[in-house]
């Protein structure tokens, strides 16, 4: 309410009790105690200026010191813990409340009943906002969830690659992709015992993280991919260091399936090459274990592609499940804060084991293979992000015959659906193949948009209200705000929620309350939180609420340093009203 607003609705309040008392005195040598009610009058000055408005003030009896509905109630709790519930149902707000003995409220009344004459009860002034709340008009990205493609290198957003985000086909799946991911050779990354060579990965780490994305991690110690003769070359698709063979660790001869080439293959027990792994995965923990530009790593220590598998090679082997969990709790010894991924043939006692590590699961035959999503859930169920790819890429996906055993089902809109809904996915790749999604989004941009705020967490704004108390003592404002999970997995890294009060462009010209955490893994899907943000403003003060063009904004952060750096926010609400930073503006 505006200064001038409540001067004049003040003077109206003090002229109607000076009215009631004067009846007050006529009556009083006829009752035993005086009753005298002031009830806030019709203002439409005031009406107009918030949407639901409730105001009250009461004088009170000699025989009670209760107040029953008064707008001296307690504030709402100004506790910067957030509530949850499982359903929808709309959250109850506390309007009103009783005064305590010994409360300013109770002992009003005490003097009131003694001096019921003379003395004019004080009051407080309530106004409510609710806020008018729509969901936001077309597709969503947010950090550390969604859809990647493959992106190997910096050449990518060269504006010569045409399936690029600068290419000449203006390829929108882009819109989408929220961080790349591919692979890297071992050999290249570690051409010596000892020696390093981070040079290229650091520039795409760089380049993508210059577009807002990060990069999912693989290193590869071997790919059958590249095996096209007898006569290839080793190096070609062997891509453990030369240095760990020269050390003395063995490989052996296998022949490539379906083809009949014979190709060399580390023996993946032999402990050299088991030590080697090992050496490796430490010196990447010590580079880059918590690098905000790193989504998650896999661990590629075995097999082809580092798969955990030998299926297309007769004649090769995996290590034993004991040298497989050794190397998972090496990994996690040596990694603290990234996350680690077990690939897609790792099963059994080894998937449960890298579950107990903290180790989440991905799988690389979604809707291609029956079931493979459903084996994603375990990983969900502990509370850890699933990964996934297709079986294929989306244009060779929709050239399979459906037909179960001996081949593989074909990529339809409702199965891919159900892919990201079953595994409740926090990541998937938008499509493998080299042109970067652009057909697939081309025929499925509708499917698409709408998939992008499904897959991972999504909040949504369901209920903000803002209760302004005035009295005597100040203003306080409260702002009750209820967010609801609308995604298909929690949110795995910890969120930071600020309510400012802030200028036409979103600059924040004052912060409503503190700033609330909400732990890693603690909102679920599905779930709603309720949060309060309180303001508080002595009287005689200047109230930043009230002056023009001023508007609540509510914002996400992934530290709290970057709000109190006054960066804008990185994660966005699902509503109606964003402005070009990134907060959300409440609109009445």
């Amino acid at each position: 309410m505006s200064q001038g607003i409540w001067r004049q609705h003040s003077s109206r309040i003090l002229r109607n009790q000076g009215e009631n008392m004067k009846r007050v005195t006529l009556i009083g040598a006829m009752i035993s105690a005086a009753i005298g009610f002031i009830a806030c009058g019709d203002d439409s000055s005031s009406a107009n200026l918030v949407e639901d408005v409730s105001c009250s003030s009461q004088a009170m009896t000699s025989s009670s010191a209760k107040i029953a509905g008064s707008s001296q109630s307690a504030l709402p709790n100004s506790s910067s813990q957030p509530q949850s519930s499982s359903d929808d149902s709309p959250p109850t707000s506390n309007s009103s409340a009783t005064a305590k003995p010994g409360s300013s409220s109770a002992a009003l009344a005490n003097s009131s009943s003694a001096h019921a004459d003379t003395t004019v009860a004080k009051h407080a002034d309530t106004t409510k906002i609710t806020y008018a709340l729509k969901p936001f008009n077309g597709p969503l990205t947010n950090p550390h969830k969604g859809f990647t493609v493959p992106t190997e290198g910096t050449w990518i957003f060269d504006p010569a690659v045409e399936y690029g985000p600068y290419g000449s086909l203006n390829n929108k799946a882009w819109d989408l992709i929220t961080y790349g991911s591919g692979y890297q050779q071992w050999n290249k990354l570690n051409p010596a015992k000892d020696v390093y060579d981070w040079t290229e990965l650091d520039a795409l780490l760089e380049a993508l993280a210059e577009h807002g994305m990060g990069y999912a991690l693989r290193v590869f110690p071997y790919t059958p991919s590249f095996i096209r003769s007898n006569d290839t070359p080793e190096e070609e698709y062997d891509w453990t260091p030369k240095f760990v063979y020269e050390m003395g660790a063995k490989k052996n001869t296998a022949t490539l399936k379906g083809e009949g080439y014979r190709a060399a293959v580390p023996v993946w027990d032999d402990p050299i090459y088991v030590q080697a792994a090992k050496d490796f995965g430490t010196a990447l923990a010590q580079k880059y274990d918590g690098d905000p530009r790193i989504e998650y790593i896999d661990i590629r220590s075995f097999g082809e592609w580092g798969e955990w598998h030998t299926s297309n090679l007769d004649g090769s082997e995996m290590p034993s499940v004991e040298i497989q969990k050794d190397m998972l709790k090496h990994y996690a010894s040596v990694f603290k804060k990234t996350q680690l991924v077990l690939t897609s043939d790792g099963y059994g006692d080894v998937y449960t084991y890298a579950l107990s590590l903290g180790i989440t699961k991905r799988d690389d035959g979604l809707i291609g293979i029956p079931g493979t999503a459903d084996s994603l859930v375990r990983a969900y169920e502990a509370n850890l992000p699933t990964i996934a790819e297709n079986m294929g890429g989306y244009a060779l996906m929709l050239t399979y015959n459906d037909i179960i055993p001996g081949g593989y089902l074909k990529w339809t809109p409702q199965r891919w659906v159900d892919a990201i809904t079953t595994a409740h996915l926090t990541y998937y790749v938008l499509d493998q193949d080299s042109d970067c999604g652009y057909r697939f989004y081309k025929e499925n941009k509708a499917l698409a948009d709408s998939m992008v705020k499904v897959i991972g967490y999504n909040f949504t704004v369901t209920r903000a209200e803002q209760q302004t108390v005035t009295d005597a003592a100040g203003t306080t404002s409260t702002l009750n705000i209820a967010v609801k999970n609308t995604g298909v997995a929690p949110c795995f890294f910890d969120l930071y929620m600020a309510a400012e009060f802030v200028d036409s462009t979103g600059a924040a010209l004052a912060q409503i309350g503190k700033t609330i955490r909400i732990p890693k893994g603690t909102f679920k899907d599905g779930s709603t939180q309720e949060f309060s943000f309180t303001y508080k403003v002595d009287a005689g003060k200047s109230n930043v609420a009230t002056q023009p063009g001023v508007s609540v904004a509510l914002s996400l952060y992934e530290s709290e340093e970057s709000f109190k750096s006054g960066k804008n926010p990185t994660v966005r609400f699902d509503n109606d009203g964003l402005l070009k930073n990134k907060k959300l503006q409440l609109k009445r």
